[in-house]
């Protein structure tokens, strides 16, 4: 097996420009999270990219978003599978952050890094291992795409755990860190929005008839914000506030959307209870307002364990056999589908994507050349599997 890898390899090192090219192409169609018709050419492009020998494909269809991908291989029997999963959708809507840029080792555009890059990398080192030996050599695979990650994958969670449960691995291909640093730790994601109700009133006429809702809005939002424990990695931050009519009107309705971060499911509940009793303090405190609070924790975090420890070693392995970094990078704060699969008990690795810089911001780039090494250390483990510590 370990020859295969080697050949896989060498199968890469002429397709940098196959592997540009194709970059370019998924990057040219905009497939923010909620323009479905974008995310669903977008996903017919996916599909040639993974037409590859012994990879079936399935399409879940979707009512809101784009349709979500799911790809299988047979593989060898009595092997557990690994999973690979990734993301279609990106972050700016049509009109806002457009094409696609060379720029002499960089590649500029939306979605270079977060995840198309990533994608590229999945489809050529699946290429590859078809070209230099055949995917039913391997253990078996079971490729996942979803199309709404970037809003926490509401629907994708459900398809991720429908695709990979039972794996023995999960690699995910969002953004590469600098040095190639490996992903065992992500925080934990939630919101919640919270709605004042109080009464309408003049503000000079009838004061004493009314009820404030933002003044009750206001001593939750100070007192949400005080949950904030950096040294632990907890923040709540309310990153939106909305009400009231006028100056001289009570207000009777106000809004604020509040973002939690955590590295414990523990944590994510136990802030959210905190946030229900600030709210019912709140309302208290004001006479004749009330606060509805809504929402919770939306995504897992991803724990480091053992068992991950034990298959970033094996990734890493391979990754400095293709001239890549390997270190452990620190948790990070945004979320992944790496956290679904780790709710399932599935060993989870994340950040093995181009190498790159500025996702989420119209700077965004990757430096093209790491997309033929990222493959490369893919291929390289997926031939090693057998022969991986057991996770």
């Amino acid at each position: 097996m370990r020859e295969m890898g080697e050949a896989a390899a060498r199968w890469l090192e002429d397709r940098a420009g196959e592997m540009d090219e194709a970059l370019g192409a998924l990057v040219q169609v905009n497939s923010y999270t909620e323009n479905p018709e974008g995310g669903r050419k977008l996903g017919g492009l996916l599909r040639e990219c993974f037409a590859v020998p012994g990879l079936s494909a399935e399409v879940v269809l979707s009512a809101r978003f784009a349709d979500h991908l799911v790809f299988r291989s047979a593989g060898r029997a009595g092997t557990r599978p690994v999973a690979l999963v990734g993301h279609l959708d990106t972050v700016y809507p049509p009109g806002r952050f457009e094409g696609y840029r060379k720029d002499g080792p960089l590649r500029r555009g939306p979605g270079v890094l977060d995840m198309k890059g990533g994608l590229v990398v999945m489809a050529w080192a699946l290429r590859a291992l078809a070209a230099s030996g055949g995917l039913q050599a391997l253990a078996p695979l079971r490729l996942v795409v979803v199309s709404d990650e970037e809003v926490g994958s509401p629907e994708g969670q459900g398809v991720v755990r429908e695709a990979i449960g039972g794996a023995g691995a999960c690699l995910v291909f969002e953004a590469g860190r600098e040095g190639d640093a490996i992903i065992t730790q992500r925080k934990g994601t939630g919101g919640v929005k919270v709605v004042a109700h109080g009464k309408a009133a003049h503000a000079g006429n009838a004061y004493a008839e009314g009820a404030n809702a933002i003044w009750a809005l206001a001593r939750f939002v100070d007192g949400a914000q005080q949950l904030t424990d950096v040294p632990r990695g907890l923040t709540v931050n309310v990153g939106r506030v909305v009400g009231g009519q006028g100056k001289n009107t009570l207000p009777d309705r106000a809004e604020a959307d509040v973002d939690l971060r955590f590295c414990t499911r523990e944590e994510g509940e136990e802030l959210v209870r905190r946030l229900q009793h600030l709210a019912t303090q709140a309302s208290q405190g004001i006479p004749g307002t009330r606060l509805e609070l809504v929402g919770g924790v939306a995504r897992d975090p991803l724990e480091r364990t053992e068992a991950s420890a034990a298959l970033m070693a094996a990734y890493g392995r391979c990754a400095h056999a293709s001239g890549l970094g390997h270190a452990e990078s620190p948790r990070v704060g945004g979320g992944s589908d790496a956290s679904t699969a780790f709710g399932l008990g599935i060993p989870s690795i994340d950040g093995l994507g181009p190498r790159g810089k500025g996702f989420h911001t119209v700077e965004e780039y990757i430096e093209v050349e790491t997309l033929r090494s990222k493959a490369q250390a893919l291929a390289r483990f997926l031939t090693s599997w057998e022969s991986s510590p057991s996770f």
